[in-house]
């Protein structure tokens, strides 16, 4: 089930979803454009290493690290693992992004994504401490966006993409919702298994922060479960 499309407009330009966004494939281009050796140590330098965040392991003294450990809970949120992680973040951010941006606020929207990002981080990264594998990628914060959206407009609804069945409108309580329980069950299948892959721990963090948060970030007169401020008709 791919979202395209929500009926929820925004009263406010998104600015704060926008240069996320533009950062996000700014950071991704650059990324890409290095040699392979200097590439992976970007990333190994940039994203979140558990067992360096933890103290289970230190780098070798010539390695180029120019920041401390537990900042890579941060800077691991710009960088992605390839065009389809990437293009795959980037629409979630923008469908569902806009609309808890203007719940909250720009200012608020910022402090949200960012801590609810680093919860998400760390929610991966206790399920392995000694874990030498980096984590990078947006979808934390993201999934913290989801699980704001769910509680803010559950009723709205999204255009979908579902295959063999094609194009169908959706409340978003159902969309978000069977997004969230493939997590919890791809984190499941995924315990005890110590090859890199799909942070679903993440996602689930994610999730859970933006759940349990939103409540304090949100604007006073934006309610819970509201219907959402639909478009006359569908673009």
């Amino acid at each position: 089930m791919i979202p395209l499309h929500d009926d929820n407009p925004t009263e406010h330009f998104p600015v704060v979803t926008v240069l996320l966004i533009v950062s996000c494939v700014l950071i991704f281009l650059y990324q890409n454009s290095l040699p392979d050796q200097m590439g992976e140590l970007f990333v190994f330098e940039y994203g979140a290493v558990p067992a360096l965040i933890f103290g289970h392991a230190v780098l070798p003294d010539d390695f180029p690290m120019t920041i401390p450990a537990s900042l890579t809970l941060f800077t691991s949120m710009f960088l992605h693992g390839g065009w389809m992680h990437l293009l795959g973040n980037m629409l979630y951010l923008w469908i569902f992004g806009n609309n808890i941006e203007d719940a909250m606020g720009h200012g608020k929207f910022i402090v949200f994504y960012v801590l609810c990002g680093i919860l998400a981080a760390l929610s991966h990264a206790l399920t392995d401490p000694s874990s030498p594998i980096p984590m990078v990628g947006a979808s934390g914060a993201i999934s913290a966006i989801l699980g704001a959206y769910l509680l803010l407009y559950p009723r709205a609804h999204v255009l979908v993409w579902m295959m063999g069945l094609g194009i169908a409108h959706v409340p978003a309580a159902i969309v978000l919702g069977m997004w969230f329980i493939t997590q919890l069950v791809s984190g499941g299948m995924s315990v005890g298994t110590s090859s890199g892959g799909v942070a679903f721990f993440a996602h689930i963090g994610g999730f859970v922060a933006g759940m349990a948060l939103v409540g304090f970030f949100k604007r006073p007169d934006v309610p819970f479960f509201a219907l959402g401020r639909r478009y006359s008709r569908w673009e």
